[in-house]
């Protein structure tokens, strides 16, 4: 295995959209902590990635990693 593939970033979050052909927009909530006031707070982001099968329905948990760009947006894949 190389160091490449080691590095991989990896999120697990919601599919909110899947309108566009071999694309799903995922959601992903992490909850942070305020360094000072120690306060929890929600932030979200939201990912395109690559559904080769348009798989993917509205309200999955998917799983997706890091991968090479696959158009100007989209540096995400499904993995399953």
């Amino acid at each position: 295995m190389s160091a490449e593939m080691k590095n991989k970033r990896k999120f697990q979050g919601v599919v909110v959209s899947h309108r566009m052909d071999k694309t799903a927009v995922v959601e992903v909530q992490e909850i942070k902590v305020h360094p000072k006031y120690g306060k929890r707070y929600k932030r979200s982001h939201k990912y395109k990635v690559h559904d080769e099968k348009n798989e993917c329905k509205l309200g999955d948990k998917v799983n997706f990693e890091e991968c090479r760009p696959i158009s100007k947006e989209k540096r995400w894949r499904i993995v399953k």
